[in-house]
């Protein structure tokens, strides 16, 4: 038995701009849309992972989502083009992690990374 993937679920009303704040922020595509569901896909390949923390480093809460980008400052340039809330970083982290916190257009506290 393995795991092949994990999937964040989000509820919303609001597929439109969900779709449009995560592909024009982190450049995912959308793999399926059925009009209820939208499933949108980084590139590359994953193994699939779950965290539990009792916080998030440095002080930080924990966050709902740890995404990891090949250029945070890239991605970073892109939230505060869409107007998204930036609540910590982007800093470069003793333990070898350049990463920033957002909130995406629900709330979603997100850690966008690299290593």
């Amino acid at each position: 038995m393995a795991v092949r993937r994990i999937v964040t679920n989000v509820a919303t009303d609001r597929l439109d701009e969900a779709k449009d704040f995560y592909v024009d922020v982190l450049g995912m595509t959308i793999a399926m849309d059925h009009g209820w569901i939208g499933t949108l896909t980084g590139s590359g390949s994953a193994i699939p992972q779950i965290s539990f923390a009792e916080e998030g480093g440095s002080g930080t809460p924990v966050p709902e989502l740890s995404i990891e980008v090949d250029d945070p400052n890239l991605v970073h340039a892109r939230a505060m083009t869409a107007g998204a809330v930036v609540e910590y970083g982007p800093v470069s982290e003793p333990w070898g992690v350049r990463r920033f916190y957002l909130r995406d257009l629900f709330g979603r506290l997100l850690r966008l990374r690299t290593h």
